[in-house]
C-alpha cells in the first residue's frame, strides 16, 4: 500500500497583529499590519509499491536452430519447433532457453567436432513464441569464434530477447538481464562450465563467457544480481555429457550460488534429462536435456520444461513438464502440467 508523506513548515498562528502609532498631539487611529497565515504545502504522495502476483517462470535445455543440423527447420519453417507446445511460453511470465549455437553469419568455423550456426532469421520466431532470455554461454557459443559470439549477442538483443552469459568483458558477461514483472524484479544470469579453451572465458580486457566453474566468480555475480532483484535465476551449462546426475563439485557450486542469493538454477549440457531437486527450498534443475534438437535416441529425445511458480508471499514451487522430441526439431508436450499458479 502506498504511503502519504506530509511535509510542513513550523506552524505560525494565523492571526492579525495590530501595531499602535506613537501618540502625538494629533490623535490618529492605529494602523493595522496584517501577517498572512502560512499555508502548508499539499501532501506529496509516493508511488504505490506494486502488488506482487503469481509469477510463472520456465526454462529449457539445449536449443538449436541450425538448419544444417536439423533439416526439418529448413523445410517446415522455424515455427515448427513450437507447434506442439501450444503457446506454453507465450502464456508464462518469463522463458529462458540455452541457445546452443552461434546465432551469427560472421566469423570462421573453428576446428571442433561439431559446429552449430543458428540462422539469425530464426531469432524473431523465438521471440514471437514467447522466449525472453537466451543463454549464450555454452560449449558451442564459440563455434565460429569471438566475432560471431559477440554478433550473436547483438542479434539476440535485436530480435527482442535478452542475451546473457557472454560479453565484451567479464563485467558484461556477468551482467544479468533484468525484468519487472507482476510486481517482482527478476534477474537472469548465464554461465558456462563446459569450456574447451580457457581463452573462451571473459576477463577485464578480453571478450568471452561467464565462468560456470569458478565458484568465487559465480558467487560474486549472483550476489550482485541479488542486490538489485527479488528473484535470481541462473542458466548454467555444466555436468558431464550423457550423465544425468551432479558430481560433488557441481553440487558444491549449486549450494554456493543458492547461499549467495540464487533462487532458481536451470542446468543443461549432458543431452539427458535429470532430476529436479530443492536445495534450501530453491529448485535446481540439474539438466533439462535436449529441447530443439534432432531425435538421435530415445534417451536423448526424452525432455521436459522446467517450471517455477513464485507465490505472492515469495514461496517457490517447481515441477518438470514432460515432453518428447517425436520429430527432429520439434519437442511435444506428452502429459498434463503438474504444477499451476494459484
Amino acid at each position: 500500500m502506498g504511503e502519504t508523506l506530509l511535509t510542513s513548515l513550523p506552524p505560525i498562528d494565523a492571526m492579525t497583529t495590530t501595531t499602535a502609532a506613537t501618540p502625538s498631539t494629533t490623535s490618529l487611529p492605529p494602523t493595522p499590519t496584517a501577517i498572512s497565515p502560512t499555508t502548508n504545502p499539499p501532501p506529496t504522495t509516493l508511488p504505490p509499491t506494486p502488488a506482487r502476483d503469481w509469477l510463472t517462470i520456465q526454462g529449457v535445455g539445449d536449443t538449436n536452430f541450425d538448419p544444417a543440423y536439423i533439416p526439418q527447420l529448413a523445410t517446415e519453417g522455424y515455427d515448427f519447433a513450437f507447434d506442439r507446445l501450444f503457446g506454453l511460453f507465450v502464456a508464462d511470465d518469463l522463458t529462458v532457453v540455452n541457445l546452443e549455437c552461434a546465432a551469427s553469419n560472421l566469423g570462421t568455423r573453428q576446428p571442433y567436432a561439431f559446429n552449430f550456426r543458428c540462422d539469425p532469421e530464426a531469432l524473431p520466431v523465438l521471440t514471437t513464441n514467447g522466449v525472453d532470455v537466451a543463454n549464450l554461454a555454452n560449449n558451442h557459443g564459440m563455434d565460429y569464434g569471438t566475432e560471431a559470439m559477440l554478433d550473436s549477442r547483438q542479434n539476440v538483443s535485436a530480435a527482442g530477447m535478452a542475451p546473457v552469459g557472454v560479453g565484451e568483458n567479464i563485467s558484461e558477461a556477468n551482467q544479468p538481464a533484468l525484468f519487472d514483472v507482476n510486481g517482482w524484479k527478476v534477474a537472469v544470469l548465464g554461465m558456462n562450465g563446459v569450456v574447451v579453451h580457457r581463452e573462451w572465458l571473459a576477463t577485464d580486457d578480453r571478450p568471452g563467457m561467464a565462468s560456470g566453474d569458478d565458484t568465487a566468480q559465480m558467487v560474486e555475480a549472483v550476489t550482485a544480481a541479488a542486490e538489485v532483484a527479488d528473484i535470481v535465476i541462473v542458466s548454467i551449462h555444466w555436468l558431464f555429457e550423457l550423465e544425468d546426475k551432479p558430481r560433488p563439485d557441481d553440487r558444491a557450486r549449486a549450494e554456493a550460488m543458492i547461499a549467495a542469493g540464487a533462487d532458481v538454477i536451470f542446468g543443461h549440457h549432458p543431452h539427458r534429462l535429470g532430476a529436479l531437486e530443492f536445495i534450501d527450498a530453491k529448485p535446481v534443475f540439474w539438466t533439462l536435456g535436449n529441447f530443439v534438437w534432432p531425435r538421435l535416441s530415445e534417451a536423448g529425445a526424452t525432455t521436459a520444461i522446467g517450471r517455477v511458480l513464485v507465490a505472492p508471499d515469495g514461496t517457490i514451487d517447481a515441477c518438470l513438464i514432460p515432453a518428447f522430441i517425436e520429430t527432429s526439431g520439434q519437442p511435444a508436450l506428452t502429459g498434463s502440467i503438474p504444477c499451476v499458479a494459484g
